[in-house]
């Protein structure tokens, strides 16, 4: 099982060189599409190295990640709608500014007329009958011609700003279709949400029973953690071979904690100031102990509703993003010097494998994934591998 785990978190390096040129895009999506083949390959080989140790609550997996999928395609769409939305009223605002322009200018237009029509019958009249000085005569002239050029211009300029509101209409029609096309696709993926839900409600019904006895089994309990914390070293391994980045040498296991007195860069500065990823209730405490009381908990339970947004707690990288036996659909994101923060049992996860994330962006939702009977968030801070209380470093204010 370790192995194969190490095999699966191995094939993550793929990810990272994939730069922010078009190219690289493609091939980025390329590398993740196999990466994500290779994966759920690599998920069924655990699967059957494990059929003597069935798991009630892997009877999930499929649905859950559907779900997690769903609410992920669900995310982008909302963000997007929200974007051609801000598109549309800013499109509609710059008619509405067109509008007035054109407005005072036809005003403008028309009192340039009304001057012109009754100066250049004023002089012609006096011209003929009075004689008027030559002179005079001439300024007069230059005066009307200077109000025909002004008219002349006033006429191109309305003319132009016609034409960029016909062309402006047109894109306000283009994006309100694109903007009702979103919304279409949002509505789809909303009932593929509730179906997918109402799926899962039937299965958690035929598997309650069994999946409550196993998750207070002291073995399953012991085998979830070592499977995440194999998980983890993987990472760390995979992490020496960018130093740069990663996430440092995993330290030998120790009773106490990881020794955190000389760790540095920008996530130990934080120390104090990081917020929950989740405003909830915290059920169960860093060092508590589980059900049986032959294991303690390495992060803290937070309860919280189903949907509600989880949040980046710093900066970093998504080394893992999967289904994981006892943790549901799993985040992991690697802050840098030796750091990773673990975000479990969640329903929807927003970012994938490779993705870049600033402090205090939605990563996940909340949920009730890998047999949890309520729905909230697991969540663990870990320096070189080993876990340590995350409400140290957890802002009072």
């Amino acid at each position: 099982m370790r192995f194969v785990l190490l095999v699966l978190v191995a094939l993550l390096p793929a990810l990272s060189a994939a730069s922010t040129t078009h190219g690289k895009k493609a091939e980025l999506k390329h590398r993740r599409s196999e990466v994500r083949s290779r994966i759920k390959a690599l998920h069924k080989d655990l699967a059957k190295s494990e059929a003597h140790r069935a798991n009630a609550a892997d009877q999930l997996k499929d649905i859950e990640s559907a779900i997690s999928g769903t609410g992920r395609k669900l995310h982008r769409l909302t963000k997007k709608r929200r974007a051609l939305a801000d598109e549309a009223d800013d499109l509609k605002a710059q008619s509405r500014h067109l509008d007035r322009q054109m407005q005072a200018q036809q005003a403008q237009l028309s009192r340039l007329l009304y001057r012109q029509y009754m100066r250049g019958r004023s002089d012609a009249l006096q011209m003929l009958l009075a004689g008027r000085d030559p002179n005079q005569a001439a300024l007069d002239y230059q005066y009307l011609k200077y109000l025909s050029e002004a008219k002349a211009e006033l006429i191109a300029d309305l003319d132009a700003k016609a034409e960029k509101k016909k062309r402006l209409n047109q894109v306000v029609l283009a994006k309100n279709a694109e903007l009702a096309a979103v919304e279409d696709k949002q509505r789809q993926a909303r009932n593929d949400l509730f179906q997918q839900r109402k799926q899962k409600k039937v299965l958690l019904s035929h598997l309650a029973k069994t999946i409550k006895a196993q998750r207070h089994k002291i073995g399953v309990l012991r085998r979830n953690e070592r499977r995440l914390t194999s998980l983890i070293k993987s990472l760390a391994k995979r992490a020496r071979h960018h130093p740069h980045r990663g996430s440092g040498r995993a330290a030998a296991p120790s009773r106490g904690g990881p020794d955190l007195r000389h760790a540095k860069g920008a996530f130990a500065a934080l120390k104090g100031k990081l917020h929950l990823p989740v405003h909830g209730r915290i059920a169960n405490r860093f060092g508590s102990r589980r059900p049986g009381g032959a294991t303690t908990w390495k992060g803290l339970r937070i309860i919280a509703a189903e949907g509600t947004e989880v949040r980046a707690v710093a900066a970093g990288k998504v080394v893992y993003a999967d289904w994981l036996r006892g943790y549901g659909n799993l985040m992991i994101i690697d802050h840098g010097n030796g750091f990773l923060s673990v975000y479990g049992n969640n329903e929807s996860l927003l970012k994938e494998t490779g993705d870049e994330v600033k402090a205090g962006e939605a990563v996940a939702t909340v949920g009730s994934t890998g047999g949890r009977p309520d729905s909230g968030l697991y969540f663990e801070l870990r320096y070189q591998g080993q876990a340590f209380d995350p409400l140290r470093w957890i802002s009072r204010r």
